[in-house]
């Protein structure tokens, strides 16, 4: 870990810069202004800004917006930036920050992710204290990778997520486990300097007497990958004839089914029970302890690499960046 001497700070929108509009708070340029006012006496490294292009409501943020600051963070590495401060909407940080940690796999570098609850300015808000303790956590040094930090907290984007939509701490650590075998070398597609396709992933969460034809719906509707958030260890309706006919036809058509758990804590363990043995027989793969965001985002850099669909079923269930650990 290496003290961050030169910061590039991307800043995407958010309510962090947002101003009021007739259609309530939505996100304004001239943030480097403002914040160069507010940090003029802060000791913390010298940082360089750069505005993205659209500036969004976290709620607009795309996969394809994700290769977009992909791009960003390596060109800001290659000018001689020692790290990345990335400014970014609540709503759907932890995806982000999540799906970078895969896009940007062997960046020698450390990124982080951080905004505010409150917009800049207005009262009790919490956007200096998080932009201010970013970079001096930067200037502290942190390892390579993708971190996130709010509210004085440093967390591992593969592992939290947004629990709160109001107050100070909306991000958590979720107490996850189950999966802990790491990858031993990494193909060369997933290295951060290439370049990743858009991926088409999917999420259905089960819920008691889900119909086949929901499953069938989104197979159908061109999904390279579904995320199926299961029931407590990976549990499913396996006396569901039709419903595991359709994972079948799932697998036969070469979409990677990853199986999660509902629950905040734990993991999945498919062979524990038959409703979960059943699953796996159909071809589901255990995503161990990961979280949502981090399933979406794995899938999305893993096919997005151009992956063979057994390297990215293999890869699934093994440990890249501490989203397994």
């Amino acid at each position: 870990m290496q003290s961050a001497n030169h910061v590039m700070v991307l800043y995407t929108g958010g309510t962090i810069g947002m101003q009021a509009s007739a259609n309530g708070l939505a996100p304004a340029s001239g943030f480097e202004a403002r914040m160069r006012e507010q940090l003029a006496d802060a000791p913390v490294p010298a940082w360089r800004f750069r505005e993205m292009s659209p500036l969004i409501d976290s709620a607009n943020m795309t996969p394809a917006y994700w290769q977009h600051l992909r791009s960003a963070v390596v060109e800001a590495v290659d000018e001689g930036c020692d790290a990345v401060l990335i400014l970014h909407g609540t709503d759907t940080l932890a995806y982000s920050a999540a799906a970078m940690s895969f896009q940007l796999l062997g960046l020698p570098a450390p990124v982080v992710f951080t905004g505010s609850m409150l917009p800049a300015g207005v009262p009790d808000s919490d956007a200096w204290e998080n932009v201010s303790g970013a970079l001096t956590a930067l200037g502290q040094g942190l390892a390579a990778g993708v971190h996130l930090f709010f509210h004085g907290a440093l967390m591992a984007p593969t592992r939290c997520a947004k629990i709160r939509s109001f107050g100070r701490h909306p991000f958590a650590a979720l107490q996850r486990n189950g999966g802990v075998a790491k990858a031993e070398t990494l193909p060369t597609a997933l290295d951060y300097r290439q370049p990743k396709a858009l991926a088409n992933v999917g999420v259905l969460p089960l819920v008691p007497g889900i119909a086949a034809g929901q499953l069938d719906a989104l197979i159908d509707s061109g999904v390279q990958a579904l995320v199926l958030e299961c029931y407590g260890s990976g549990t499913g309706p396996s006396d569901n004839p039709a419903f595991l006919a359709s994972l079948q036809r799932a697998q036969d058509r070469g979409v990677v089914v990853v199986a999660i758990t509902q629950c905040h804590e734990g993991g999945v363990e498919l062979d524990v029970y038959e409703a979960g043995s059943r699953l796996r027989g159909v071809g589901v793969l255990s995503g161990g302890g990961m979280t949502r965001e981090a399933a979406f985002g794995k899938l999305n850099a893993l096919i997005g690499a151009g992956l063979a669909n057994a390297e990215i079923r293999r890869l699934v269930e093994l440990d890249l960046c501490a989203e397994l650990s």
